[in-house]
């Protein structure tokens, strides 16, 4: 897990997000759908989580929850700086329970991956017993187009700290609908030249399979597919998109 020990170039890598805007448009959602009055957030695979402080800064209960334990920690430390509190979990987002359930849960960046099928209900299942009735979970970035994805990269820079980022999708299995997922952060640190890699095994998941596995779930109501920066459905799929559902 190369990638994700090294939270700052991390935060740096995807520093070109607006946590604001994000945070403006997650409110428009919860206003027009949610059923509950929203006060406790849920970031899953939060990473650093610009949104989760940004959400934070605005008065809600902010909870994080991640795999990487150098994810959090740096999550804290920037809460603490920031002035505000972020309760913080480890845990993989296939098996978890929180202590106290949230009204709105969401993930971003594209992170709503998994190996196969069953990991994807075990997922929507902790998510379901995490959430409200009537909340709402809202998935960024899933992947609605991936057979016309191409291999992207760009890079990032702050208080002389440059990061290189290289992402890529190569198939593996037609059958088994699997590709091999490549993230490599190439970094400038001052001049000190540092490279990280990660490499996974990734299930694509069709839309229509999508809907399939959420029937046999049952616990959520589909919503719809969004634009990812606007509050307007989509017409057509696409990489950058926004998913949202609501807990039965």
């Amino acid at each position: 897990m190369a990638v994700y020990k090294e939270p700052l170039y991390y935060e740096i890598a995807f520093s070109f997000v607006d946590a604001k805007k994000q945070a403006d448009l997650f409110e428009k959602f919860i206003e027009k759908y949610s059923k509950v009055k929203v006060k406790r957030v849920l970031d899953i695979a939060c990473g650093p989580s610009l949104q989760l402080r940004e959400l934070a800064k605005r008065g809600y209960e902010a909870v994080s929850l991640d795999l990487s334990p150098q994810m959090l920690d740096y999550l804290k430390q920037k809460a603490k700086e920031e002035g505000v509190e972020i309760e913080a979990i480890k845990a993989d987002m296939t098996n978890f329970k929180l202590k106290k359930k949230v009204d709105f849960a969401f993930i971003m960046m594209g992170s709503f991956m998994f190996k196969n099928d069953e990991e994807l209900l075990r997922h929507l299942d902790c998510i379901s017993n995490s959430l409200k009735k009537g909340g709402l979970y809202l998935i960024e970035n899933m992947e609605l187009d991936w057979p016309n994805f191409k291999p992207q990269n760009w890079v990032m820079k702050r208080n002389r700290i440059k990061v290189r980022v290289i992402y890529k999708l190569e198939q593996k299995d037609a059958l088994s609908q699997t590709s091999e997922e490549n993230i490599i952060l190439e970094v400038d640190d001052h001049g000190k030249k540092l490279k990280f890699i990660e490499k996974g095994i990734i299930k694509h998941v069709f839309p229509q399979e999508f809907l399939t596995l959420l029937k046999l779930n049952d616990q959520f109501k589909f919503i719809g597919w969004f634009e990812r920066f606007k509050f307007k459905k989509l017409k057509k799929g696409r990489m950058d998109n926004i998913v949202l559902l609501r807990k039965k």
